[in-house]
């Protein structure tokens, strides 16, 4: 039986142009299946400041909260992967998923959470902060889909490609699993 083209979609809770937590987005793409297609969502820097009392309101649009919102709603699996700062979320992330919360695109959806943090902890505080924020959004995010990552300046090689073996397992696990999830759903 033939599959449908599975569509994912990574998000970077880094704004740098040599983020870690791109290049790890990258390996997890890399890990798909061939009939996974991936994308990037690059808009974080470009959505305005998160106001409740312009959600909703018709005479306000924002393209970049549109265009944000109908790509989330495309795509049938979502892997975030974040650094921690100040022992929380980048505020640009936190601020795309507050866009979100009434809007529902994230309810039932297929998502992976990564922290990764040259620290021991791994950013595992906003790793929490994050899951939580997911789950309450009714993400579909079991414990298997999330990975916090110490040490990270560690695991890549000079030229940029993951040369941790073990993360690399991890990652791969993480990638079969939204797959896996995706394949259950069509099949019901």
């Amino acid at each position: 039986m033939e599959h449908a083209a599975i569509r994912i979609l990574g998000i970077s809770g880094s704004l740098r142009e040599k983020s870690a937590n791109s290049r790890l987005l990258t390996a997890v793409a890399e890990l798909l299946p061939v009939e996974a297609t991936y994308e990037t969502y690059d808009g974080l820097a470009e959505l305005p400041h998160f106001n409740p009392d312009l959600d909703g309101d018709e005479q306000w649009r924002s393209e970049a909260v549109q265009s944000w919102r109908k790509l989330l709603g495309s795509v049938d699996a979502v892997v975030i992967c974040t650094p921690e700062y100040a022992r929380g979320l980048p505020g640009s992330l936190k601020n795309a998923l507050d866009w979100i919360v009434s809007s529902g695109e994230f309810v039932d959806k297929p998502t992976a959470a990564i922290s990764a943090s040259p620290y021991p902890e791994g950013g595992a505080v906003t790793l929490e902060s994050l899951t939580g924020t997911l789950r309450m959004m009714s993400a579909n995010i079991p414990d298997e889909r999330t990975l916090p990552i110490p040490g990270i300046t560690l695991k890549f090689a000079a030229d940029g490609r993951l040369k941790d073996e073990a993360l690399v397992s991890d990652l791969q696990k993480l990638a079969d699993s939204l797959v896996r999830d995706v394949r259950s759903r069509e099949a019901k």
